[in-house]
């Protein structure tokens, strides 16, 4: 019976080891559980590509959007685990949706094996142009002074404007307005236009800052953005434990094999140390990581225990 026990052990390993010295031999099909053109699509988008030359297979990208990201995280869980259909993960499905939503259709943890860091963005504090606040703690010293009178932008009930702006209260008691949009774009129209006081708002906002239209006043981040050097984080202006990072990266179905995972966890690393990639994610205001699939998966563990605070101080929950 051992013997027969190890034989079978030695046959799955040999399988295992066979599909991934011939991994890929196909076209690999990427779900992006997002609509296109938004943070999470162009991210598969700036990374599929030169993946896809290394692999020497075509990366086919499915956008499959809806419930904040559930649908297609929903689907991807489901497709076999072979190294043919991954995921483009982001924050919303796979860290912070299991405590907005009360039911979700697939586990996080458990559903999912991590393959790849691809990078994280931070959020920025930004204010409009014409706006008597000209650092975080003038903003956050009128809000003590006057709870309930500020007002804050976000593209949604519990996006990750929503939790960031959370964070800020959480680190200084103040009392604002949450001004909820149907996405970024419009929220940021609304900031533009002084219908909002301020926005915990992504990159997006850069251009907007450029053309003299935004201030900004702070990032969420440990460190100082590579993006926009001369921008304090939360933590040099007393303002401790901000830190917003959305992220993305590639997972794939749980069982897809070890070999296959760190075949692609190799690649996406090889990918993101390429001048042209490196350049353009940074000027995104991206940070890019580069480690083995299980400090991607630790990392998406502890933002999801994290976010479980957060979402709790929100009092939000969506049926």
């Amino acid at each position: 019976m051992i013997k027969n026990i190890s034989v079978a052990v030695v046959a799955v390993a040999c399988v295992g080891l066979a599909q991934a010295q011939n991994y890929p031999s196909r076209p690999i099909k990427l779900i992006v559980p997002w609509p296109a053109g938004g943070g999470v699509d162009t991210s598969a988008r700036i990374l599929s590509q030169p993946l896809a030359e290394r692999l020497g297979q075509p990366i086919v990208i499915e956008n499959k959007p809806g419930a904040g990201g559930n649908i297609g995280t929903a689907v991807a869980a489901q497709e076999k685990p072979d190294g043919y259909s991954l995921l483009m993960a982001s924050i919303s499905p796979n860290s912070v949706n299991i405590h907005l939503y009360a039911k979700l259709d697939f586990d996080p943890v458990k559903d999912f094996a991590p393959i790849a860091y691809g990078y994280t963005v931070p959020s920025f504090l930004v204010v409009p142009a014409s706006s008597q606040f000209n650092t975080a703690q003038e903003l956050v010293a009128f809000a003590k002074a006057n709870p309930g009178k500020l007002n804050f932008g976000s593209s949604g009930i519990g996006s990750s404007q929503h939790l960031a702006t959370i964070m800020v209260q959480m680190a200084t008691g103040i009392d604002v307005v949450h001004v909820p949009f149907k996405g970024t774009a419009p929220a940021e129209t609304a900031l533009l236009a002084s219908q909002v006081d301020f926005m915990l708002d992504p990159p997006t906002c850069f251009p907007h800052i450029q053309a003299g239209k935004l201030k900004v006043l702070a990032v969420g981040s440990p460190k100082r953005n590579p993006a926009m050097p001369d921008v304090p984080t939360f933590d040099e202006l007393g303002i401790p434990g901000v830190y917003t990072a959305v992220y993305y990266g590639f997972m794939a179905p749980a069982n897809t094999p070890k070999e296959i995972i760190t075949r692609l966890n190799k690649e996406v690393n090889e990918v993101l140390q390429t001048e042209e990639v490196r350049t353009r994610i940074t000027k995104m205001g991206g940070v890019i990581t580069i480690a083995p699939p299980e400090d991607f998966g630790n990392f998406a563990n502890s933002e999801l225990v994290r976010y479980g605070e957060i979402v709790k101080r929100a009092g939000v929950k969506i049926d």
